[in-house]
């Protein structure tokens, strides 16, 4: 019988061989992550292509092992106790442009920085994506999340995905194969499963030629505007998704939990639906603290809130 360090080790070698020392093995997640918390990935993989992170994804369907891709590491909580499986880092950043009848498309790799991919077309005077400017997340995060802001989001840009569908290969999804709504999209949903995901390898993105000048000052406003809002630290971006009709953070804040903590962690003095890693919080302090706020704001006003966050990892529920 193969001791538990030996089927480690056979689990390990496919992609030892195929990336060589961007495999690891136990390597901590907190850096990788903007709330800065988070324990050890069982084992990790550093990913610098499309083509490599569809290789990684069909290794661990292949071999049955669970994965998860990390790309900006906002939106989502690690558990101290880490994850099991594999985490693979996508760092696939190449992106290309060419004319079309209605404008420009550019095509970008899933691992791209979002507010670098906007400055980027900025620069080459390319409007369409100006409300991404500091969104720290991936072009793959913001496709899978319809990630938005100022008025627009993801759905609006989005003309088509390439994906891997376990099982079947890649495929191109069309923006309405997506099933965009607010904060939400067909991909989305699979958070909730325990079935392998489908993965984004990278998107097209419908751009309009536009002043640089003019495209610059909308942006610096937008920046300006998030400076003005939101807490400068460690946090994972919105907590909570905006209920119908209302702001999380008025419900937040109407609830009185404005510089509620738990450990170290704490709800924001400027924006109420921001938790916030103040040096040495656990992700168990922060999924305390969002369990506190969630339940205020049911008991007082009777609205059961929807995580913008996704927990991952090896949580303990039970105890």
């Amino acid at each position: 019988m193969k001791t538990d360090t030996q089927t480690d080790l056979r689990d390990s070698e496919p992609f030892a061989t195929a990336f060589g020392d961007r495999f690891k093995r136990k390597q901590t997640l907190a850096k990788y992550t903007s709330a800065r918390v988070g324990g050890a990935a069982e084992m990790f993989v550093t990913v610098e292509t499309a083509a490599e992170l569809q290789m990684a994804v069909e290794l661990a369907h292949q071999h049955n092992i669970p994965f998860f891709v990390l790309g900006g590491g906002s939106n989502i909580l690690i558990a101290d106790e880490g994850v099991s499986g594999l985490i693979i880092l996508n760092k696939a950043k190449n992106v290309t442009f060419r004319n079309s009848g209605v404008g420009v498309v550019c095509s970008a790799e899933s691992g791209v920085n979002l507010s670098a991919l906007t400055r980027k077309c900025i620069s080459k005077g390319l409007g369409g994506l100006e409300w991404a400017i500091g969104i720290p997340g991936t072009v793959g995060g913001a496709v899978v999340g319809n990630s938005g802001a100022h008025g627009g989001d993801m759905a609006g840009n989005l003309l088509s995905a390439m994906i891997w569908v376990p099982g079947e290969g890649v495929r191109m999804f069309s923006n309405r194969e997506m099933q965009y709504g607010y904060r939400d999209s067909i991909l989305k949903h699979e958070q909730q499963q325990d079935s392998p995901r489908r993965v984004v390898l990278s998107a097209e993105l419908q751009l309009k030629p536009e002043a640089v000048e003019i495209l610059t000052a909308r942006a610096e406003g937008f920046t300006a505007h998030r400076k003005q809002t939101q807490p400068a630290g460690a946090s994972m971006g919105s907590m909570f998704k905006n209920p119908a009709h209302y702001y999380a953070g008025y419900l937040l804040e109407a609830a009185g939990m404005k510089g509620f903590a738990v450990g170290d962690a704490q709800i924001s003095e400027k924006h109420a639906n921001f938790f916030m890693n103040n040096g040495n919080a656990s992700a168990e302090d922060i999924r305390a603290l969002l369990a506190e706020a969630w339940n205020v704001v049911r008991e007082q006003f009777g609205i059961e809130m929807e995580t913008e966050v996704e927990l991952v990892g090896n949580w303990r529920f039970d105890e």
